[in-house]
C-alpha cells in the first residue's frame, strides 16, 4: 500500500509502527497528565502547588535534556525508547495502585512527577533522532508533521476521556489505563529493525566534552539561537494559562474537571488543525514567515483568553492558543532538523526539548510566585500573553537576517556534500 503526499513518512515501515504504537500510548498520556493535574488541585485548592508540580515534573527536562541528547547521539535509538517507555509504564501503574487504594499522598505524586520526567528527558531526543533514522531527508518534515499530528489527536482524545473518568469513577483509572497503553509503543518497537549505531566521531572526548560540542554549534549558529530562544519564550510564558487551567475551569469559568477535560481538548483541537495544516506543505521554505505569524497569534489569544469570563468564549479562543503554538513548535522542529548534522542532531534537538519542554518547570515556578505576590489568575495569563506578543514582534524585525544567515548555512552545506 503506498500513502498519499500528504501522508508519506508512513511508507517506511518502521515509522509506521511507531505511529501506530505511539498514538495509544499518548492518549493514555494526555489522561494521565488532566488526571494528575486535578489531583493535585483536589489534594490541595492551590495555584502555587499547580505551578510548583509542574516544575518537579519538568525541572528534569532542563537539567538532563542535554545528556538525553548524548544518549540519542551514541546509543540504538530503539534500545533507548525501549528502556524509557518500560520505566514510564511502572512509574504510570504504581501512581494509579496508590490512588485506587487511597493511599495517594502529595509526595507520591510529586516524587512521580519528578521520575517521569527524568525518562522523558531521555524518551524526547531519542524521538526525534528515530524521526530523522527512520525516514529519509526528503519525507523528514512531514514525519515531523505526521508525529505533531499523532500528539495531538491524542491531545484532543485524551483530556476529554479523562475529564470523563475523572468525574466519574477518580484519577486512579487514568494511571492505570495509562500504565496499560505503553504496551502498544513497546509491542512496535520490539517489531522494528535493529539499527546499529555507527560510532561518531570525537566519541572517545568526555561526555561532558561532547555535550559542551553540542552547545557551542548551536550558540554559534545564529539562525538556531533565535529559533531556539523564540520557542523558549513563549513555552515559558505560555506554561502560565496550562498550569492555571483547573482554576479556571471551577473557578473563573464556573466548571468542573469535565470542564478542565474539554478545554484541553478544545485545544488540542488547534494543534491538531495547526500539525495537519503542515503536512500539507510539501516544502520548508517559508516556515520562518509561519514562525513569526504563529508567535504573534499565540500572544493575542492569550490576552484575549484572560479576560473571558465565557466557557464557549474561552474554549473558541484556546483553538487559535493550540493552532499557533503546534505549528511554531513544529516549524521550529523541521528548521532545526534540516540546519543541523547528523552527528550533532540529537545534541542539538536536545536544546529544542530544553526550550520546548525545559521552560515548563519555570513557567510552573514563576506561576508559584505570582499567585504568592497575589496577582489573580487572570492577570497571571495576561502577563504572558503580553509577554509571548513582543517576543513574536522582536523575531518578527529580525526576520530578514535570520533567513540571510540560514541561506548561508544550507549553502555552506551543499557545497560542503
Amino acid at each position: 500500500m503506498t500513502f498519499p503526499s500528504s501522508l508519506r513518512a508512513l511508507n517506511h515501515r518502521d515509522f509506521r509502527l511507531f505511529v501506530s504504537g505511539q498514538m495509544i500510548s499518548l492518549i493514555g498520556t494526555w489522561m494521565q497528565m488532566v488526571a494528575q493535574t486535578w489531583l493535585i488541585y483536589r489534594l490541595t485548592g492551590s495555584a502555587a502547588a499547580l505551578g510548583m508540580i509542574t516544575f518537579i515534573g519538568q525541572i528534569p527536562m532542563l537539567v538532563f535534556a542535554p545528556v538525553g541528547g548524548l544518549l540519542a547521539d551514541h546509543i540504538p535509538t530503539r534500545r533507548l525508547l525501549l528502556a524509557t517507555q518500560t520505566i514510564a509504564m511502572f512509574l504510570a501503574l504504581f501512581l494509579g495502585l496508590l490512588t485506587l487504594s487511597h493511599h495517594v499522598q502529595l509526595w507520591h505524586v510529586i516524587a512521580s512527577a519528578f521520575l517521569l520526567g527524568t525518562v522523558n528527558a531521555a524518551d524526547n531526543p531519542g524521538r526525534q533522532v528515530f524521526a530523522a533514522e527512520a525516514v529519509p531527508k526528503e519525507d523528514l518534515m512531514n514525519a515531523i508533521a505526521l508525529n505533531s499530528s499523532m500528539v495531538n489527536c491524542a491531545r484532543v482524545l485524551g483530556p476529554a476521556v479523562a475529564g470523563l473518568l475523572v468525574a466519574m469513577v477518580g484519577e486512579g483509572w487514568c494511571f492505570v489505563l495509562n500504565s496499560i497503553s505503553y504496551i502498544a509503543v513497546i509491542a512496535a518497537l520490539m517489531k522494528m529493525v535493529k539499527r546499529p549505531k555507527p560510532r561518531p566521531q570525537g566519541a572517545s572526548a568526555s561526555p561532558l566534552k561532547r555535550m559542551a560540542e553540542g552547545f557551542s554549534f548551536a550558540s554559534h549558529c545564529l539562525p538556531i539561537r533565535r529559533l531556539l530562544l523564540l520557542l523558549g519564550l513563549c513555552s515559558l510564558l505560555g506554561t502560565f494559562y496550562s498550569v492555571l487551567m483547573p482554576i479556571f475551569a471551577d473557578r473563573i469559568l464556573s466548571g468542573g474537571p469535565s470542564a478542565l477535560g474539554w478545554l484541553m481538548c478544545v485545544s488540542g483541537v488547534g494543534a491538531l488543525a495547526g500539525a495537519v495544516s503542515l503536512t500539507l506543505r510539501k516544502s520548508y521554505h517559508g516556515l520562518w514567515h509561519w514562525i513569526a505569524a504563529s508567535s504573534l497569534l499565540f500572544g493575542i489569544s492569550l490576552l484575549a483568553f484572560a479576560f473571558s469570563r465565557s466557557l464557549l468564549l474561552s474554549a473558541l479562543l484556546l483553538m487559535p492558543v493550540g493552532y499557533a503554538f503546534m505549528v511554531q513548535m513544529s516549524s521550529t522542529n523541521t528548521l532545526l532538523q534540516m540546519m543541523v548534522p547528523d552527528a550533532f542532531r540529537g545534541r542539538v534537538m536536545s536544546l529544542h526539548m530544553v526550550m520546548f519542554l525545559g521552560m515548563v518547570p519555570l513557567g510552573g515556578l514563576l506561576v508559584s510566585l505570582l499567585a504568592r505576590l497575589h496577582f489573580n489568575e487572570p492577570a497571571i495569563v495576561a502577563v504572558s500573553g503580553l509577554g509571548s506578543l513582543l517576543g513574536g514582534i522582536a523575531f518578527l524585525v529580525g526576520l530578514p537576517r535570520w533567513k540571510r544567515e540560514a541561506s548561508a548555512l544550507e549553502a555552506r552545506r551543499a557545497s560542503a556534500n
